[in-house]
């Protein structure tokens, strides 16, 4: 992929500016990650808070690249299985009925029960073959001719088991199966990890990717996040709902806004037809900002004071300002 690639990833700065094009506003660190990863064939492992971007980086890398996501998505239990491949096992059974009257003619003549236990395993190992063989996310991306990126969301759900597992394709680039021997990727796929840090990951793990930590954005770069997500709306409430949402990020909340909400409560104001933010428009929409009730009840009692201090950190801009 590198070499196909190579204009598109001359230089942090370029990745910076074609993904700006491409909807997804990143800071120098995410724009220089995603270069050095890249450019050295290092898997890159993103930490932060749910909501900042991290899936939708991995998303914009493939548009950017032109290539296909593989995503696999984690959680308790993931095994090989469905991590990397398993046998068609409907197809074997049809077969195994299909070929069931050959079995006199595989076991004609053989000498003693040795030779007929020898001759029925070159029989079975046919149905662990390539043909019988199902590739799920891992294997895919190995075998994809043309580069792929793939994603491996939430780690961090996974089990300490299956992080293990992911070491060799980490390192090598390839994967082991016992009936078929060590697949090496055909092209080195890029590998982008994620984790909501719900659990430490190992260091083996750690010591196989680059680090990207991706935290919630300053009130100036969420504010060019929303008008390139939400171009339609206005500067004033523009500035307003990013002033209040990074003041609930300061309360002692259950889950705080992500930034992810904060562009569907952009949206939903701007469909509410909502030119500046006030007491009634924001209890009315809270529910598109917080998930708990708890939540939802701690703010509504902090609405008036929250709207007095953003409004004095966030003046009317004039007409035509930006």
């Amino acid at each position: 992929m590198i070499i196909k690639h190579s204009d598109k990833i001359a230089s942090p700065n370029i990745i910076k500016d074609s993904f700006q094009k491409l909807g997804y506003i990143c800071s120098d660190d995410i724009a220089t990650s995603i270069y050095l990863a890249c450019q050295l064939q290092k898997p890159i492992l993103i930490e932060g808070p749910p909501g900042v971007g991290k899936t939708e980086l991995a998303k914009k890398t493939a548009q950017y690249l032109s290539a296909e996501l593989i995503r696999m998505q984690c959680y308790e239990g993931l095994d090989e299985a469905k991590a990397l491949y398993e046998w068609k096992y409907g197809k074997q059974l049809l077969y195994t009925q299909l070929l069931k009257d050959q079995l006199g003619d595989v076991l004609s003549g053989a000498k003693g029960l040795d030779e007929s236990v020898s001759r029925l395993h070159q029989f079975g190992d046919i149905f662990y073959s390539e043909e019988f063989l199902e590739p799920r996310p891992l294997l895919q991306a190995l075998r994809n001719e043309d580069g792929a990126v793939l994603l491996i969301d939430e780690i961090d759900k996974a089990d300490q088991e299956f992080e293990a597992f992911l070491l060799e394709l980490l390192s090598d680039y390839q994967v082991s199966i016992p009936e078929i021997g060590t697949v090496k990727a055909i092209t080195k796929p890029i590998v982008i990890l994620t984790s909501n840090n719900t659990r430490e990951l190992g260091d083996a793990l750690k010591r196989r990717c680059l680090h990207l930590y991706i935290p919630f954005p300053d009130p100036k770069l969420e504010q060019e996040i929303i008008a390139v997500q939400v171009p339609d709306i206005n500067n004033d409430l523009r500035n307003q709902l990013v002033s209040f949402v990074n003041e609930l990020r300061a309360l002692s909340l259950k889950k705080v806004p992500a930034v992810s909400e904060t562009i569907d409560w952009a949206r939903a104001l701007l469909l509410l037809n909502v030119h500046s933010l006030d007491h009634d428009w924001i209890k009315n929409t809270l529910n598109l900002l917080l998930k708990f009730q708890d939540d939802i009840e701690v703010v509504e009692s902090e609405i008036y004071p929250l709207l007095k201090k953003i409004q004095q950190k966030t003046p009317k801009q004039k007409p035509g300002q930006a």
